[in-house]
């Protein structure tokens, strides 16, 4: 990897997660990938990525990276990059079609068998509702569902926990309703909601009900995810971002990453590149100003996932609004 000289390990800064006692770097590698990659591509930008210093890591069952992630982290104890698994966080999720009290422990397991691993560090439900059982593709069958069912959902979630699967427990795309409503008979809450979070979609609501409840926020698309189905270049091409980056001598997505980190929240950031994968990490030793922050606090706000492809008249969800329970 690189010009054969030594690649320098960045330190990342770690949050210690009430629920486990675990240290979780607060910035995590994710491995979705759009358009789809090669296992072999996945497994290597993985590997490259523990040789930089990330070793928190982040898939889910849909999105294909469970198996090459499970054998990178194989090789890279074999190498000698890491000396054990237990040097890593890794957080994997439940999809809608396993949203059921009775498929949460088969889905876990699966999992882990993908991985190769004896536990996940922490396990999320993927977005807040069922989808037809045994279908695993993004989008929605034209079939009517009944909403979630988040007693009996969360429940094998807690137990998945007890059974020491997964160190934490905690969930993806819930807004402050969902959450209260979890909140309101679970033995054990969430540990994390991670939802889309970035400068022109920074979660103030959200993120003053999650602290006020213990729970910590995980953003992903923190540069707008560019290049999938639903992201944009809004946030890499927006012009206060842009003065900020060349005032600081730095690239817009450093300036966003960095303001995430000052902001409290954790991140998981997705690059297959390695020069970026570098960048990336080089966001610790500068801070903003005061008047940065203002300004970026001041920027408009819009969703840019809005969970539209999990939409449909006859299911759970209509509209936008009901979906994030008008937190739009």
């Amino acid at each position: 990897m690189g010009s054969g000289s030594k690649t320098t390990c960045i330190t990342i800064p770690e949050h210690v997660l009430t629920s486990s006692g675990r240290p979780m770097q607060r910035l995590g590698f994710g491995t979705a990938a759009y358009p789809l990659v090669t296992p072999e591509v996945t497994k290597r930008a993985i590997l490259q990525a523990i040789e930089l210093g990330y070793r928190h890591f982040d898939t889910a069952y849909i999105y294909g990276s469970e198996q090459p992630l499970g054998e990178a982290i194989m090789e890279a104890i074999s190498l000698g990059l890491i000396k054990s698994r237990d040097e890593l966080f890794i957080t994997s999720k439940l999809w809608c079609s396993d949203a059921y009290g009775d498929l949460v422990l088969p889905a876990i397991h699966r999992s882990l068998q993908n991985l190769k691993l004896e536990y996940l560090d922490l396990y999320l439900i993927h977005w807040p509702l069922s989808l037809k059982r045994g279908l695993y593709e993004f989008g929605v069958r034209k079939e009517a569902i009944p909403p979630m069912d988040f007693v009996s959902v969360w429940t094998a979630m807690e137990e998945c926990q007890r059974l020491g699967l997964t160190k934490s427990i905690g969930v993806s795309n819930f807004s402050c309703k969902k959450l209260a409503d979890i909140l309101a008979f679970a033995k054990i809450p969430p540990a994390v909601n991670q939802v889309e979070f970035n400068p022109l979609w920074n979660q103030k609501k959200l993120r003053e009900f999650c602290n006020a409840n213990g729970i910590l926020v995980i953003g992903y698309s923190p540069l707008g995810a560019s290049g999938t189905i639903w992201g944009s270049n809004k946030v890499l091409e927006n012009e206060v971002l842009k003065e900020i980056a060349d005032t600081k001598g730095k690239t817009v997505a450093q300036v966003c990453l960095r303001w995430a980190f000052e902001e409290g929240v954790g991140v998981i950031v997705k690059s297959f590149n390695g020069e970026r994968m570098k960048q990336n990490l080089e966001i610790f030793d500068w801070s903003l100003s005061e008047e940065e922050l203002k300004r970026i606090d001041q920027l408009p706000q819009g969703r840019g996932c809005t969970g539209e492809f999990l939409l449909d008249e006859h299911g759970t969800f209509k509209t936008v609004e009901e979906f994030w329970d008008g937190e739009v």
